[in-house]
């Protein structure tokens, strides 16, 4: 992923008010973050733990343009039983139930207005890319499935995966 601005990224959100995205904190360590190992860019929100942002180039863009898009997240309250691991949706990453959250998106337009949401298991530190790319480990240390598929391979079905989620956002507003 190309390196972004704070600017780009605050004007790059769909789901959200502009006030809401002025708001938004930026990841913590933002001055070091690992660009070309990112396949998008996703944080909690320092300042409001309950609240995720994920950054990933727009489908839409043209070839070779840089235009971002940004989803607004939240961490909904539920309480009940936990498991003893759990899979991300996007990267196919086991974890230990702590690593892994159901993150909720408003939807894009009128719709996300009206209260309408829709969810997605992920890594709970949004850190998918560097998962596949081996740069960071799950904490729970239990036998990963071992896959045949390359790491392009794996970055294209990770990258699949989050469009399709990403479009259930934003046909809403179309």
């Amino acid at each position: 992923m190309e390196p972004l601005t704070e600017k780009q990224i605050r004007s790059s959100f769909v789901n959200c008010t502009k006030g809401e995205a002025t708001r938004l904190r930026l990841p913590l360590d933002f001055a070091e973050v690992p660009w070309p190992d990112l396949d998008f860019l996703g944080w909690v929100d320092p300042g409001a733990p309950l609240r995720a942002h994920l950054v990933m180039p727009s489908p839409h863009a043209p070839q070779g343009s840089q235009a971002p898009l940004g989803i607004s997240l939240r961490v909904p309250s539920i309480s009940g039983g936990s498991m003893k691991s759990s899979m991300c949706q996007l990267c196919l990453t086991g974890h230990a139930s702590s690593g892994v959250a159901l993150l909720v998106a408003p939807l894009a337009g009128a719709r996300g207005r009206a209260g309408n949401t829709v969810g997605i298991y992920v890594c709970a530190d949004l850190a998918c890319s560097l998962y596949l790319r081996g740069r960071r480990q799950p904490k729970l240390r239990f036998v990963q499935h071992e896959e045949t598929l390359t790491l392009d391979e794996r970055i294209a079905r990770m990258s699949g995966n989050l469009a399709a989620f990403v479009s259930r956002i934003t046909a809403a507003a179309a």
